[in-house]
Parts: structure tokens; sequence; C-alpha cells
């Protein structure tokens, strides 16, 4: 027994020792790229073109975000983009959840056709012209309802709301029918509270791809500037800068001379800092989300 103890005890040291050594290499390579990105940010523009830059900027500098801050469409693009991304997790979390309620029950005899159309569009995509004929004809161009309304089911996240549902023992809805409950009462008071880590897990998920989207804007809602999100706003900013970063290509050096070189950004430099921007609100949102997260989706991905 002891020679097997020691050798099983041996066994999990080579194996901790392994384990721990490749997540550590796992998450240096995973937090390395935030790392740099964000001493690229802060870094002076024109010596970030020299490269060389790692954890730590060589010559410190905020023009980067000077010049993000600067711009006078940005404050209201954020608003906009912070009532979208919230309009979009309610909306998509309330009807999805609801729709994946009626399909797990049983006794709805049009559940199994329903989930197939659903799954069905997860496969086939009409294309971005019939969608866009489509959102012209429901009179939805330059609205803020075409961020939302397109989005208010999603097809992976009413699967995975269902699978959920379904683990839930049946005696819970039973016993609130048994006690006069209507079902969008038991959706409401029980089935709603008793989902709240796979919501909040789908929530970080919708969250995320809202905050993330500026090609929405530009496609339907480009002709409004009052309706322009912040992504939007930031991708126009990157692209003046690498088309001014084209123009000035081999006279950088007299530009930089006679900007001053402190003053002077380059589209390496925007990049990093518009990067650092979009990316400190969904930073903020997920720690509070962050404890639902792995059990959501163990939660949502486990059958009867």
């Amino acid at each position: 027994m002891k020679i097997g103890q020691q050798k099983l005890t041996a066994e999990n040291v080579i194996f901790t020792t392994l384990n721990s050594t490749f997540l550590i290499l796992l998450s240096i390579a995973m937090v390395y790229p935030m790392l740099n990105t964000l001493a690229v940010s802060f870094n002076e523009g024109m010596d970030t073109v020299r490269g060389g830059i790692y954890l730590w900027p060589r010559v410190f500098s905020i023009q980067n975000y000077r010049v993000v801050f600067n711009m006078d469409t940005i404050y209201g693009a954020f608003i906009i983009s912070v009532a979208k991304t919230v309009v979009i997790v309610i909306t998509n979390l309330f009807f999805t959840s609801m729709l994946a309620y009626t399909i797990s029950r049983k006794e709805y005899i049009l559940r199994k056709s329903i989930t197939i159309i659903f799954v069905l569009t997860m496969y086939f995509n009409a294309g971005l012209i019939p969608n866009y004929m489509l959102i012209k004809n429901l009179n939805m161009i330059n609205t803020f309802s075409v961020y939302w309304v397109p989005n208010i089911i999603s097809a992976f996240n009413l699967i995975v709301i269902r699978t959920y549902i379904k683990s839930i023992p049946e005696s819970f809805i039973e016993s609130a029918k048994i006690d006069g409950a209507r079902e969008f009462r038991i959706f409401l008071q029980i089935i709603l509270p008793l989902c709240i880590p796979t919501l909040a897990t789908i929530a970080l998920f919708v969250a995320v791809g809202s905050w993330n989207s500026w090609f929405d804007t530009f496609l339907y809602n480009s002709g409004r500037q009052n309706l322009s999100t912040l992504q939007y706003e930031l991708q126009k900013l990157l692209a003046s800068a690498m088309n001014a970063g084209n123009t000035t290509q081999g006279g950088g050096a007299n530009s930089a001379a006679q900007s001053g070189v402190g003053n002077v950004t380059t589209p390496q430099s925007i990049r990093a800092a518009i990067t650092v921007v979009a990316a400190v609100p969904i930073l903020v949102v997920y720690p509070f989300l962050q404890k639902y997260f792995v059990n959501g989706l163990a939660l949502g991905g486990v059958k009867e």
C-alpha cells in the first residue's frame, strides 16, 4: 500500500507541476497582448513606429487619448451605445427565455417545429441584401429600433436556456399550477429566478456582441449622427488615422518635426487607444457576472 501510495503521490506531483506550468504559460499568452496594447496606447506615436514596446511605454504620452476624447461626437455616441446595449440585453433575455420556456413544455405540440425553424436560422442566412431590404421595408432605417428589434430572439441562446429550463424539476411547475398560477406567472416568478446563472451568462455574451458591433450603425444609421454608436465613431477615427498615415508615409519624420513630436499620433498608437477605450466598459461589467459564467454554461449544457 505504501509503495502504491508513494507512486500515486509522485504522479500527482508531476501532473500538478505540468498542469500549473501549462496554465501559467497560457495565462501569460492571454494577458500579454492586453498589457502590450495598454503600453502602446500610452506611448508616444512616432516612437511606437520604431517597435520594441512590450509591457511598458518607452516614451510616455497621453496624446492618443486626447485625440480620442477630443472628438465632439464621442460622448453622445457613448450614450447611444450604452442605451443600445441595455435595451438589447433586456429584450433578448426576456423574449428568448419566454420562448424557451414555451418550447420546453411537453404539452405544447408545436415545440419541435418551432425549435427546428430556429435551429435552421443558425445554419442558413438569407444574406446581407435581403436583410437590408427587409429592414428598409419595415421602415427601420435611421431609427433606434433597428438596433434591438432584429435581436429580440437568438437561436443559440434559445437552445441554451431551453436546455436549462428542462433540467428544472417538474414538481416546481406542477405545485404552482395546483396553487392556481398561470403560465405567465410561473414563468416570471419561478422560471426566471431559477435561470439567473444561465441568464447572466447569456447577458454577458449579448452585451459584448452588442457593444462591439459597429457595422449595423454603418449599414442602417450612418445618416443619423444622433444615432451613431461609440464603436462606429471609433472606427471612423481609426480609418481617418490610417488614411492620414498612408498619406504621410515617407514624410512622417518631417511631419513630426513640424507638429512637435509629443503631439504626433500614428495609426498603431490610435488603434491601441481605441481598443482600450472600447474594452474598458466590458471589463468593468465582467467581474459582476463572472461568478455566474462557468456555472451558467455548465447548467445550460446539461440535459435531463
